[in-house]
């Protein structure tokens, strides 16, 4: 199975740690964020793609071909026009099903194969006492009804976690702008407006952990729940 991880951000709001490395590259408790990443994948993953664009030379640099056991394509983001942008970059190698995986965080393997074990499409989301945007809602049985995006009312619910299960067919279905007017295209937008045409169910997978990294404090965080 695939997996396409999106890298190509330059994470302005981690400041002066990406001036001259890019995110995917900072260190928590001695790996990278991709070699993070990588560890967690099940066995059933075999090919990973990173959307390289901010400094993706470093990261084709230290990764190359492999990791371990499993074989390391490239493909670049020249515009980064999104998350769904992100994942059309890749749009002609990926074959049949496979996962997509925010380049910044930080998860559980038992969760990414819990959304491999999905045969329709997934998303892993993580319930907390305080959601300040990607807001998600589903119905009883554990559908997806729409996510939300920006700022929200901090109360208790499920949040997108950045994590999914797709398939080819996420291709016969056009790219959604984050919102009306935006010149970048949101994954979450994009794959609930095509589960809605197509009828493709689109399941709510719940996180046991998760780590989001989006500012410097969040490495530290990480290297203390990590030990």
């Amino acid at each position: 199975m695939q997996i396409v991880i999106p890298s190509a951000g330059r994470g302005s709001r981690m400041n002066e740690l990406t001036d001259a490395l890019p995110k995917p590259l900072l260190e928590v408790n001695g790996k990278t964020l991709l070699e993070h990443k990588f560890d967690a994948l099940p066995e059933g993953v075999d090919e990973i793609v990173i959307v390289v664009g901010y400094m993706g030379g470093m990261i084709q640099q230290k990764f190359g071909g492999s990791y371990k056991d499993k074989r390391i394509l490239y493909v670049e983001q020249e515009v980064l026009d999104g998350t769904a942008g992100a994942l059309w970059r890749a749009k002609d190698i990926l074959t049949d099903r496979f996962l997509v995986m925010n380049g910044d965080d930080l998860y559980v393997r038992e969760d990414v194969a819990h959304c491999m074990a999905i045969n329709e499409w997934a998303m892993l989301v993580k319930e907390l006492d305080h959601v300040q945007s990607g807001n998600v809602r589903i119905e009883d049985n554990g559908t997806i009804l729409e996510i939300k995006e920006g700022p929200h009312d901090g109360s208790k619910g499920l949040t997108n976690t950045g994590l999914y299960a797709l398939d080819t067919r996420i291709f016969d279905y056009p790219m959604i702008p984050k919102a009306p007017g935006n010149d970048e295209y949101g994954l979450p937008q994009t794959i609930t407006a095509a589960a809605k045409e197509s009828g493709i169910p689109f399941i709510a997978v719940k996180a046991t952990d998760w780590i989001q990294i989006t500012s410097p404090g969040d490495i530290q965080k990480a290297e203390a729940l990590l030990k």
